[in-house]
C-alpha cells in the first residue's frame, strides 16, 4: 500500500482541518481495522495477535480485550469501514454467553476453551462491558439493550462504594471482598463508560455520576497534587502513596497518560452537559500541559510513570500515552486554535508516524526500547486496537462528544 503523507506542509491552520492529514487518519484506521479483524476465531472468541497478525498462544481471553474490540469496531462501523459488524456481533455474543457468569452474575475476567480461566470480578473489566454495550447500542445492535440493563444493575449493586459515585475495585467470582484497594483507573474508564451510556440512553443519572467522578479526580485530587492525579487509594479514598502493584496495570506513583485521558473525558462531559460556564477547559488544559511537560522525552515519546516528587520513575515508552495525548489535544484544538497545543499535536503525530505505527501490516507497536525500536517486555504482540484507533477517529469527529454520531457525518469527507 502506498503510504499517505502525514499532513500537507503547505496547509494553513490546524492539522485537524487539513484534508491530507484527515486522509492519513482514515488510512491508518483502515489498516488497524483490517489487522485486528483477523483476531476473530471460529468459535466467536478473539485471539491475541503477534506483530504479523498471527495468533499468540492462548492464555485466556480477558474481558477488557473483548469489550474494547466491540467498542472500537462500533466506532469503525460508524466511520464507514466494512466488515466491522461481524466483530461487534461476535464480541457482544461472547460477552453474553461466555464472559457473563450465569452462576453468580457479573462478568468473568478471563475465559478459555475449558471455561473459567480467571473468575475474578474486576470493576475495570465491568465498566468496559458498559462501554461496549453503549457503543453497540449506538449502532443498533440487538443485544445491546439486554446487556446494558444487566451491566448497569451489576455496577449499581456490586461496585457502588457506600453511596459514593466512585466505583470500588475487586471481588472473587462469588463476590467476596479480597482487598480494600481503590483505584483511579477503573473510575476513569467508568467515567468513559457512563458518558457513552448517557449518549445511548439519555438517562441524566449517568452524566451526573460521571461528573461526580471527574470532580473527585480532576478537581480535588489534581488540585491538591499539582495537576497530577494519584493512582492508588485506601478503602476510605485517602491517597495511598506506598502502594505498588502489578507493574503494568498498577505501578506506583502517577501516570501522565491517565491525566491526558482524564482531560479528554472532562471536555467530553462538559460538552454533553451543555458547555456550562466555569473552569473546565482551563483545568483540562492544565492537566495536558503538566503531563506533556512531565513526560516528554528528549528522544521522543512519553514516559510511563512519575514518582511522588514528579520525577521520572518508569521511563519506558508505550504507545497508549501518545494516543491519549493526541485525543486530548484534538479536543482542546476543536474548542479554540492555539499555536502551542497545535505544535504538541503535530509533535506527537510525527513521533507516532516515525516510531509506533506499523504502516505495512497495520496496528501500532506497543513498546519501544532505548534504541527507539519495538521491543516485547511488558507487551507481547499488538495487544489491542482501542487506544490507537481512537487516536485516528476521534480527531476526525467534528465535536467533543457523540463521536459515533459525528463519525457518520465524516464518511467520504
Amino acid at each position: 500500500m502506498t503510504d499517505l503523507r502525514l499532513a500537507d506542509p503547505g496547509h494553513e491552520g490546524s492539522w485537524l482541518n487539513d484534508p491530507v492529514h484527515r486522509r492519513y487518519l482514515r488510512a491508518d484506521a483502515e489498516r488497524q481495522v483490517r489487522f485486528f479483524a483477523l483476531s476473530l476465531r471460529g468459535d466467536g472468541g478473539f485471539d491475541a495477535l503477534d506483530h504479523d497478525a498471527q495468533p499468540l498462544l492462548r492464555q485466556g481471553q480477558e474481558l477488557h480485550t473483548t469489550t474494547r474490540l466491540v467498542h472500537s469496531f462500533a466506532l469503525a462501523s460508524a466511520a464507514g469501514f466494512g466488515g466491522t459488524e461481524e466483530i461487534v456481533d461476535a464480541g457482544m455474543r461472547y460477552l453474553w454467553t461466555v464472559h457473563r457468569d450465569p452462576m453468580h452474575g457479573g462478568y468473568l475476567w478471563s475465559v478459555d476453551e475449558n471455561g473459567v480461566h480467571d473468575g475474578s470480578k474486576l470493576a475495570y473489566g465491568h465498566v468496559f462491558v458498559l462501554l461496549a454495550a453503549s457503543s453497540a447500542a449506538l449502532i443498533g445492535h440487538p443485544l445491546a439493550q439486554t446487556l446494558m440493563e444487566d451491566i448497569l444493575t451489576v455496577l449499581d449493586t456490586r461496585y457502588s462504594d457506600e453511596g459514593r459515585a466512585l466505583f470500588q475495585d475487586e471481588f472473587t467470582r462469588d463476590w467476596q471482598v479480597f482487598s480494600d484497594y481503590r483505584g483511579m483507573n477503573a473510575n476513569m474508564h467508568g467515567t468513559e463508560a457512563l458518558l457513552a451510556a448517557y449518549e445511548a440512553t439519555g438517562d441524566r443519572r449517568h452524566l451526573d455520576r460521571a461528573g461526580d467522578i471527574l470532580d473527585f479526580f480532576t478537581r480535588s485530587m489534581a488540585g491538591e497534587y499539582g495537576n497530577r492525579i494519584p493512582e492508588h487509594y485506601t478503602s476510605d479514598w485517602e491517597v495511598d502513596p506506598d502502594y505498588s502493584g502489578n507493574p503494568m496495570f498498577r505501578p506506583a506513583g502517577t501516570t501522565p497518560g491517565h491525566s491526558l485521558e482524564f482531560a479528554r473525558l472532562m471536555l467530553h462531559h462538559w460538552d454533553l452537559a451543555g458547555r456550562p460556564e466555569g473552569d473546565t477547559v482551563g483545568r483540562a488544559r492544565a492537566l495536558v500541559t503538566q503531563a506533556l511537560s512531565d513526560a516528554w522525552r528528549e528522544d521522543g515519546g512519553l514516559v510511563y510513570t512519575l514518582n511522588a516528587a514528579g520525577g521520572v520513575a518508569i521511563p519506558d515508552r508505550y504507545w497508549w500515552p501518545v494516543t491519549e495525548g493526541i485525543g486530548a489535544l484534538a479536543s482542546l484544538l476543536k474548542i479554540s486554535a492555539d499555536a502551542k497545543l497545535e505544535a504538541w499535536y503535530r509533535r506527537l503525530w510525527k513521533f507516532a508516524h516515525g516510531a509506533l505505527i506499523d504502516r505495512e501490516r497495520g496496528g501500532w507497536y506497543p513498546e519501544l526500547g532505548e534504541d527507539g525500536r519495538p521491543v516485547s517486555r511488558q507487551f507481547i504482540g499488538k495487544p489491542d486496537i482501542y487506544h490507537a484507533l481512537q487516536a485516528d477517529l476521534l480527531p476526525l469527529a467534528p465535536g467533543l462528544s457523540r463521536s459515533i454520531e459525528g463519525l457518520r457525518d465524516t464518511r467520504g469527507a
